[in-house]
């Protein structure tokens, strides 16, 4: 048995010949056979070169930041201060052991989620039909490829009536192809219409594209949250190096030795750059992931948990989402039909029995005979698709005659049926009847010598889910306005979305986008009307990217559910595209959030996380852009104002104390991953202003507070001559000072009031206070301090940590005041303006 079968040669080969050669038939593998090839061609799936953990480890020694350190750690060398050399060697070692441990966490998080987004497929194994994964797809299997499925393999067709395939991600073409038995159907292409078996030719590396759908994209490309973040982490190094210059040739003026200036410059640099940033961003959204997967929404993009927490409309499919999705049939009125049974009968035959859809299991569970069907054999069955918006099967009954039914939209099978006059505006009134009440409704159809017979209408049920109404109130009360977005015709629309509280202004979506209409820059007015629209009816999957588009025109973060291939521009275009339960494997791969259990409470809850995660984000930037502050101005500064201390050069810290302070800062912050949040009650975006405003304020009373303790240094304790126990003072200053500023910014409350901190980060900050005040109370690594200045160096930042929360509290509320008077002034001069 060959490995694979090339594309080409299998194209040139008839369906027998390429049974023989990959020893299979008609009836696929045996379950056995199966094994054994997937242990002799492995899976199907393209092997990922990783990195080495090594090299992965040795990378946190290769950059700007690592350099920095490691040219202060030879500068040590050169100055022949050996000491320093051993413990900013081993600090190095410690920081890059902490970042590999947290990034190896996170890409194994990530693994977990990608796990379980594994595509399927429908494989003949030990001759049944099973679903099995699409990575055991071997050779020689014959699988069955249908309507929104990503084709998991090479693949030749070999039975079927045609399926049409987009090929735009593998080829560019722009259109999809039409493809009948004898054709080849490509891996990581998708079914567009149609369904049809085919036989496996190749997998993994050995298909024709080498290369298989990919459904997980990396977090690679930043969304606007960590582009924010980043800036400010630029902001920040530049503001460093700034600081660093002056520092430099303030203190080669005063005749410092270069090499310690250097060494002294190069460590300040790297305490105050935001070391731990892409670690503290990485591990927070791995975690975020995974706390949204516990609640049912799997992440595909770790950048769109800040999008989902920012979204202020949300566009819900009806079907499955908003109602059960158990369809069962209701009333049915008759046209042509001799009696109920009849017409249901008519339905069933233009039905798929096998794997069948909500709608044909609704009309198959609907036969009270259910042998109504024997003797009947199926010649040909045409599949629904969005274009036709019918289903059609072709029998042949038990005297031998050909029995032809369909079913399918009304105004569909009325047209199809060329009713008009009286029958059509009654059978329309019938339609508008059932819609009023929230019914859906089927058009019955058989094929006689005259062409088409309308026979009548099946009414279908489909209602609210439990929890649905409950639910949307409390998106309301999050700030987020629900659209239903939905293929039934408006007068259904407008009852269900009543029925939940949604309001029943639907509008058809065909209105607003003509021929003549871009759906990327409509006019304003069909702008204004589709944002003011409590939903929309007849919805084809073009629709849906020209309402996102139009949202997001107006300034709204838009999120977009969908469930088909054909969904995918538009949960693309969105913010937050959501895949919904049982969503086609081609949804699923455009979304950002995929749902594996139904309703719209999951995403509720997705948006609670994900805000949380937010403020996660948030406190770390404050707290970040504060420290950087408090250390790089008050360093400055001090050796400015105090140039001379006991005689001699003074540097307010020594490099192996930046070092360390630095350390001590990190491992608290990689914990804020964990903290309880709040969760804020309206949609959030990130406002760098107010960001900058509050972190530069804190910062700047921080180095406030820190001159005291070095003025009551000199001038109280009597250390004006001791600068080595100045430093230690002034160092366990920072490492205190900057822990508790981490309480303040975790919240825009007061600090003792809840949410309260987790204990991971409670246990993080005490263990690391402990070790600091130990470093200084036994004089490890630094100059020892009595105990007693150890604990007056605790109260007085405990006084100041009340004091600083306080001016905290009443600048959040000025902020607050002023953003309601901005908006209160925006949305009187849109009111006037409209």
């Amino acid at each position: 048995m060959k490995d694979f079968i090339p594309a080409d040669e299998a194209k040139a080969m008839s369906k027998d010949a390429l049974f023989a050669a990959l020893e299979s038939g008609p009836e696929g593998l045996s379950q056995t056979e199966a094994k054994k090839r997937l242990e002799a061609v492995g899976p199907n799936e393209l092997t990922t070169k990783r990195e080495s953990a090594l090299l992965q480890f040795l990378r946190y020694f290769w950059g700007p930041i690592p350099w920095m350190i490691e040219i202060a750690a030879v500068l040590s060398l050169v100055n022949k201060d050996f000491g320093d050399f051993v413990i900013i060697a081993v600090l190095l070692v410690i920081n890059a052991c902490i970042g590999f441990f947290q990034e190896h966490r996170a890409a194994n998080a990530l693994d977990a989620l990608k796990a379980q987004l594994a595509l399927k497929a429908h494989a003949r194994r030990d001759g049944a039909w099973a679903e099995v994964e699409a990575r055991e797809l071997v050779p020689g299997d014959l699988i069955r490829i249908r309507l929104g499925e990503i084709v998991p393999a090479d693949l030749k067709l070999v039975d079927g009536d045609y399926v049409s395939i987009d090929q735009a991600a593998l080829t560019g073409e722009s259109l999809p192809v039409t493809m009948k038995t004898g054709d080849i159907a490509y891996s990581g292409s998708v079914v567009k219409q149609g369904d049809m078996t085919a036989l496996v030719t190749g997998t993994a590396g050995n298909t024709f594209f080498a290369r298989t759908a990919k459904l997980v994209e990396t977090a690679g490309a930043g969304s606007h949250f960590q582009k924010a973040v980043l800036h400010i982490g630029n902001f920040l190094i530049i503001v460093a190096l700034v600081l660093c210059v002056l520092l430099t040739i303030v203190l080669l003026g005063r005749g410092d030795n270069f090499w310690e200036i250097l060494q002294f410059v190069l460590i300040l640099a790297v305490a105050s750059i935001p070391v731990a940033m892409p670690a503290v961003l990485s591990v927070t959204m791995a975690l975020g992931a995974l706390a949204l997967s516990k609640q049912k929404a799997i992440v595909s993009r770790l950048q769109s948990i800040e999008e989902l927490a920012g979204i202020d409309i949300l566009c819900s499919d009806k079907t499955g989402t908003l109602t059960k999705n158990q369809i069962t049939l209701g009333e049915s009125v008759l046209l042509g039909a001799s009696d109920e049974a009849a017409l249901i009968q008519a339905a069933a035959l233009a039905s798929q029995g096998d794997n069948p859809d909500a709608i044909d299991g609704a009309v198959l569970a609907g036969l009270k005979d259910k042998n109504a069907l024997q003797g009947y054999t199926l010649s040909k069955f045409t599949p629904f698709d969005p274009v036709s918006k019918r289903t059609e099967g072709a029998w042949t009954d038990a005297q031998g005659q050909t029995v032809c039914t369909s079913k399918g939209a009304p105004q569909v099978i009325f047209n199809l049926c060329g009713l008009q006059g009286d029958a059509r505006t009654q059978a329309d009134a019938t339609v508008n009847q059932f819609a009023a009440k929230g019914l859906r409704t089927l058009g019955v159809a058989r094929k006689n010598a005259q062409g088409w017979e309308c026979l009548g209408i099946l009414s279908l049920f489909d209602p609210p889910r439990d929890d649905s109404k409950a639910t949307i109130e409390q998106a309301i009360e999050h700030g987020i306005a629900v659209k239903m977005v939905t293929g039934d015709n408006t007068a259904i629309a407008a009852e269900i979305s009543g029925q939940l509280g949604l309001g029943r202004h639907i509008q058809p979506a065909g209105q607003f986008f003509t021929k003549e209409d871009d759906p990327a820059h409509l006019p304003e007015g069909k702008a204004h009307a589709i944002e003011a629209a409590d939903g929309f009816a007849e919805v084809f999957p073009e629709h849906k990217y020209g309402i996102v588009k139009a949202l997001q025109g107006q300034g709204h973060i838009v999120g977009m559910t969908g469930d088909g291939v054909n969904d995918a521009p538009a949960l693309k275009q969105a913010d937050v595209g959501i895949a919904v339960s049982g969503a086609t494997d081609a949804a699923r791969g455009a979304a950002a959030l995929i749902l594996t259990q139904p309703g719209l409470s999951v995403i509720v809850k997705a948006v609670e996380l994900a805000r949380q995660i937010f403020e996660r984000m948030l406190s770390y930037t404050i707290y970040r852009i504060a420290m950087t502050v408090d250390i790089m101005i008050f360093v400055v500064l001090a050796m400015l104002l105090y140039p001379v201390v006991g005689g001699q050069h003074f540097y307010p810290l020594t490099p192996i104390m930046i070092i360390l302070l630095a350390l001590l800062d990190d491992i608290p912050i990689m914990c804020i991953a964990y903290d309880h949040t709040r969760t804020d009650p309206k949609p959030v975006r990130w406002n760098m202003g107010r960001v900058i405003t509050v972190a530069t304020t804190l910062g700047v009373l921080s180095v406030v507070q820190t001159f005291g303790v070095l003025w009551l240094g000199i001038n109280t304790l009597g250390l004006a001559s001791d600068p080595q126990h100045l430093q230690s003072m002034l160092f366990l200053q920072l490492v205190v000072a900057g822990h508790l500023l981490l309480f303040l910014t975790r919240t825009p409350k007061f600090f003792f009031l809840p949410p309260w901190p987790s204990w991971q980060l409670l246990g993080a900050i005490v263990v690391t206070q402990i070790f600091a005040v130990c470093l200084c109370g036994f004089g490890w690594l630094v100059p020892q301090l009595p105990w007693k200045w150890i604990g007056w160096v605790w109260v007085y930042n405990l006084i100041w940590m009340v004091g600083l929360d306080i001016a905290k509290v009443v600048l959040y509320r000025q902020l607050d005041h002023k953003a309601h008077h901005q908006r209160h002034i925006h949305a009187m001069s849109k009111h006037l303006g409209s």
